[in-house]
């Protein structure tokens, strides 16, 4: 029976120690390693989408994004999904998605994007287009 109580206490103590080694190591390690691709900026805020015409939407992402592994959607009424054509803009983490021209209505931008570390950030912005009154 005594064994048993060393055996418990060591294993408790072995988690404890692995645990603490774990975190020290996840303390340790760069920043950008914990890194996502979160949208900083969007053009959705500053340029409204008119109505019937194509646009351009840019996306500021704190890290660059690999376009070849990201999806980019456009959802409309009904859980309709298109996918749309994604470029790279000038500068790092800057998207840009190619809009078809939408009429009025509430619409979404659904993305999957992977950061240049291999991170996935799964998303959605969601934007109403009206006629201007």
């Amino acid at each position: 029976m005594n064994s048993m109580r060393v055996m418990a206490v060591q294993a408790r103590a072995f988690g404890m120690a692995g645990l603490c080694a774990v975190l020290m190591l996840t303390a340790a390690m760069p920043e950008q390693a914990h890194a996502h691709a979160v949208v900083t900026e969007s053009s959705l805020r500053t340029n409204p989408i008119q109505v019937d015409k194509a646009t351009e939407v840019v996306l500021f992402f704190n890290s660059s994004v690999e376009l070849a592994l990201s999806r980019v959607f456009l959802v409309s009424a009904g859980d309709v999904y298109l996918p749309v054509e994604i470029t790279n803009g000038k500068k790092p983490g800057e998207m840009l998605i190619h809009l078809p021209a939408l009429g009025e209505g509430d619409y979404a931008i659904k993305y999957k994007v992977f950061a240049a570390d291999g991170h996935l950030t799964e998303d959605v912005l969601r934007f109403r287009v009206a006629a201007k009154r």
